[in-house]
């Protein structure tokens, strides 16, 4: 599948806030109840977070479409970590940027767009003068765990992810920038 993949304008926030109340529940863990998903949304991925994402200097929104229609998206956070076991992760490997989300609409996994469009945050992240960029994601989402290891991302530690009542130490991946996926 061949998409666009451009820079997210303020027209795309309602759009934004749809696909992410859809695909973030996908991503999480069973005893992520829909209640627990559903504040977490509320909370950082609403149509006013993302309109504080587009604004927000040290963030850059990307989003994948075709033939008009919405069909995934990405944030990057270009500002350092402030987590301690993020930045003991990326000792070797910054300045770093973050992947910090990455959702597709189920109706295009495994459809190429995944690829595409993290070649496009990485292309982005190293033209701010990134050295690596790096995610979080959840140990058990052993599917998104394998398309990252595809993309080139090595897994360097753990952090702590907090979803309602639940800790949960997600895996850090990071992939260094210039190299392309392995």
């Amino acid at each position: 599948m061949q998409a666009s993949i451009s820079s997210a304008t303020p027209e795309d926030v309602p759009g934004l806030a749809e696909l992410a109340a859809l695909t973030f529940p996908l991503a999480c863990p069973p005893e992520v109840t829909p209640e627990d998903s559903a504040a977490f949304v509320a909370a950082n991925l609403s149509a006013a977070r993302f309109t504080g994402f587009l604004a927000d200097e040290s963030c850059k929104v990307l989003v994948a479409r075709q033939d008009g229609r919405l069909l995934g998206y990405c944030l990057l956070v270009l500002a350092p970590p402030s987590d301690p076991e993020v930045l003991e992760s990326l000792e070797s490997g910054r300045p770093s940027a973050e992947l910090s989300k990455f959702y597709l609409h189920p109706d295009v996994h495994g459809s190429g767009l995944a690829g595409q469009l993290i070649e496009a945050a990485a292309g982005a992240a190293e033209s701010v003068g990134a050295r690596s960029l790096w995610l979080g994601v959840n140990n058990r989402n052993v599917r998104a765990q394998s398309f990252y290891r595809k993309s080139g991302f090595q897994t360097s530690g753990r952090r702590s992810f907090q979803v309602g009542g639940h800790t949960f130490r997600d895996l850090i991946m990071v992939r260094r920038l210039g190299t392309g996926p392995q």
